[in-house]
């Protein structure tokens, strides 16, 4: 590590008036960022903390949407959302290893978008509205390709809003040592369609399965999907599973999802 300054603000209004400054990074729960600092992959000047801000903590059923704070972890996702979402709940439980799950947060994960990160299938498929100090982004419009997103210099992630489905499952085909989606996939239906997401696969970062949607809209069983695949060209490939394979798994766990879900 190297030497930098350490703030923790009380509120949002004092977060985004300290990342204002020259070289001052984010810190969320640090499970990405704190990595990258030991690399020395970055090297801010000022680490500003969201840990401690109170607004940004939290779930709250409001009507048919479940409202999350940015720097909730992904251990209280799994402990409270059971009741009004459980198939967030389950996602967020199964999100690395109990260290990570009592530090990590839902606004880091959703900021640094990896593409095998579990939560931005969830948002995606969720139609989930990603909310920060200055606006409020639909899902289909955040997710920008491989670590990127919509989100501009210094603009933070204060909550997160989930419509909640009438069924939804999520299928995480792990890899053993990081615990990260092989390939994940999230379905979730609601009166007017239904949402399937993909993450782990696509060389472009989770995306949405159109054609599996269309076809789960009129007919909400696995037997549905009978006959539909996703083109290996464009999936990733590495030491763990080849293009096809993760195109292949792509289908399987959406049946599984479905059925579980059903």
């Amino acid at each position: 590590m190297y030497e930098f300054d350490f703030v923790k603000p009380s509120s949002v209004a004092e977060a985004v008036a300290a990342l204002g400054e020259e070289e001052a990074q984010a810190l969320g729960g640090g499970q990405t960022l704190i990595p990258t600092l030991k690399q020395r992959l970055a090297s801010p000047s000022k680490l500003v903390s969201l840990g401690g801000i109170a607004d940004m903590q939290g779930l709250r059923l409001d009507g048919a949407d479940l409202n999350i704070g940015g720097a909730t972890t992904h251990g209280t996702v799994a402990a409270e959302a059971a009741g009004s979402y459980p198939a967030l709940a389950v996602l967020a439980g199964h999100i690395g290893d109990p260290a990570v799950r009592n530090r990590g947060t839902i606004g880091g994960s959703l900021a640094n978008n990896d593409p095998a990160a579990c939560y931005p299938a969830a948002a995606l498929a969720s139609g989930a509205t990603i909310v920060t100090n200055a606006r409020e982004i639909a899902a289909d419009d955040y997710f920008d390709g491989l670590f990127t997103t919509a989100l501009e210099e210094g603009e933070i992630i204060t909550g997160v809003r989930f419509p909640v489905p009438e069924v939804a499952n999520y299928q995480k085909f792990l890899q053993p040592a990081s615990r990260f989606a092989l390939v994940g996939v999230f379905v979730a239906k609601y009166a007017d369609g239904v949402r399937v997401a993909v993450t782990g696969a696509s060389e472009e970062g989770v995306f949405r399965w159109t054609e599996a949607e269309a076809a789960l809209s009129g007919n909400f069983s696995a037997d549905a999907l009978d006959g539909l695949t996703v083109a290996a060209d464009g999936m990733m490939a590495d030491i763990h599973g080849t293009k096809a394979y993760r195109a292949h798994l792509v289908g399987v766990l959406a049946k599984r999802a479905v059925a579980a879900s059903a």
